[in-house]
């Protein structure tokens, strides 16, 4: 993640001037115990979208969200879904509408309420679906990433309704997705699907992070993703290592050779044909990046240019998997044949298609010693960048300015929301805002998970007041 200082103009002293700030302050604070406690109970649901958990869990989820957001008065909250491409079902989403006053924009607030596996329950200081709360943070399985996101929605909502009841005109649609964390493998479809019912002015993705505890942001741009499997391959079967070792190299040390051609000497990404810059304004400090990432000391960072720039506008390539036998299992064997998973984050203005192609092309140029390499392509996902002189991001700016009382910072991010894409597809004329209550400890998908409470009542009272910047007429202002 890196960051810049907002640019351009936010928002008139003649439009915040007349907000209820107070009165949405006290209201989000007024009920903030009550927030945790829902999202506490919502922790307790192990919601996963994965074949291999309990599909009655995650049904179990999308019908306590939809409880939940029937709790704001709203009464038009459905569960619905479209079938994957085997024809079973999508995860359950959860719809709910406001229609908006005549002239008033809408806004899509979307979160998911699928959460990670918990992986190894050993590595966690407290159980993963029972939510505890230690030194001003929530621990838990999907307290940040994202049921966190679904109660900032609600929370905000509620807390505007209260304050400002038939007044607030603006028209609200949650979306809550149930699959996000499977890959949202029928996002694109939903859209289709239902693409009047989530039609915005504005859409508001819940799915990120802030830049620090106690410095609010707003994420302006993501890295897209392509992955793919490696295969090298050398004899047609397993041959004895004693016998043919020598003039005959196994495929694994043949495929590690092939994976050291991903990166030159300075470990920049070395595939011909990838857009990278270093265009960051202000830089992510390494001390900062060292303790952020648990690098251990000694190890030294990777790559060319700013740091940021390292994490924003260049390329990232990883090995996340390899077919290979296990130490337990090995034997003296020279291996036919070994695979390797590989991930490739490419920047803002990249073409997929064109980085997937880069990518098999530079698999069958490296091929070591002759081994027949190929490359099998896997996902791919847009990067993606926003406007942020357009008027609903200088909102969410002065919003989260106002809030947190210190001016709120844009940030790239280095990791891919690929349904983001989707939405700019299906919804060009919307504004996307990626907001989060996440911060640099959250943890997201590893064990120990976290949010920090002061922060997410912080975020709460943001969206509140974006909000209520919209509903006095933000988007107008700007000429929307």
């Amino acid at each position: 993640m890196t960051l810049h200082e907002p640019a351009g103009p936010q928002l008139s002293p003649e439009l915040t001037g007349a907000l209820p700030i107070a009165e949405l302050r006290s209201s989000v604070a007024a009920s903030f115990p009550a927030t945790v406690s829902e999202l506490i109970d919502l922790v307790a649901i192990p919601g996963i979208a994965w074949d291999a958990f309990d599909a009655a869990q995650l049904e179990r989820s999308a019908e306590a969200v939809a409880a939940l957001i029937r709790t704001t008065g709203i009464a038009d909250v459905q569960i619905l879904r479209v079938p994957k491409e085997d024809g079973t079902p999508g995860g359950p989403a959860v719809v709910a509408r406001k229609p908006a006053a005549p002239g008033q924009p809408t806004i899509v607030l979307y979160a998911h309420h699928d959460v990670q596996p918990p992986g190894d329950e050993a590595l966690w200081d407290s159980t993963p679906f029972t939510a505890e709360e230690r030194n001003g943070r929530l621990y838990g399985r999907g307290a940040a990433d994202d049921k966190a996101g679904i109660m900032a929605h609600i929370a905000a909502f509620r807390a505007i309704t209260a304050t400002l009841g038939e007044e607030f005109g603006v028209g609200v649609t949650f979306f809550i997705e149930g699959e996000e964390e499977a890959g949202s493998p029928t996002f694109a479809d939903f859209l289709k699907e239902h693409q009047e019912l989530l039609s915005g002015d504005v859409i508001v993705v819940a799915d990120s992070a802030n830049w620090q505890i106690g410095i609010p942001a707003l994420t302006t741009s993501l890295r897209g993703l392509v992955d793919g499997t490696v295969e090298v391959r050398v004899t047609g079967h397993a041959v004895h290592s004693g016998m043919f070792g020598g003039p005959l190299l196994d495929a694994p040390t043949l495929l590690a050779r092939l994976i050291a051609t991903f990166h030159d000497e300075k470990g920049s990404v070395a595939i011909k044909g990838l857009a990278s810059s270093d265009t960051a304004a202000l830089d992510y400090p390494e001390e900062l990046f060292r303790s952020d990432a648990a690098v251990l000391d000694g190890v030294s960072l990777a790559g060319t240019g700013s740091l940021a720039s390292r994490l924003w506008t260049q390329p990232a390539l990883s090995v996340i998997g390899m077919d290979i036998p296990s130490v337990d299992m090995s034997s003296n064997t020279l291996l036919p044949a070994a695979r390797a998973k590989i991930s490739l984050r490419i920047a803002p203005g990249q073409d997929p298609a064109e980085a997937m192609a880069a990518l098999e092309a530079h698999v069958t140029a490296h091929a070591p010693f002759g081994a027949q390499a190929t490359f099998l392509p896997g996902e791919a996902g847009q990067p993606f960048a926003t406007d942020t002189n357009a008027p609903a991001a200088q909102a969410a700016l002065w919003a989260m300015g106002e809030s947190w009382g210190v001016k709120a910072v844009e940030t790239g991010m280095g990791g891919s929301i690929p349904f983001i894409a989707d939405l700019k597809v299906s919804f060009p004329d919307a504004q996307i805002l990626v907001t989060g209550v996440e911060d640099p400890d959250s943890r997201a998908h590893s064990a120990n998970e976290s949010l920090h409470l002061g922060d997410f009542e912080k975020a709460i009272v943001s969206q509140a007041l974006l909000l209520a910047a919209i509903n006095a007429g933000a988007l107008g202002e700007h000429g929307a």
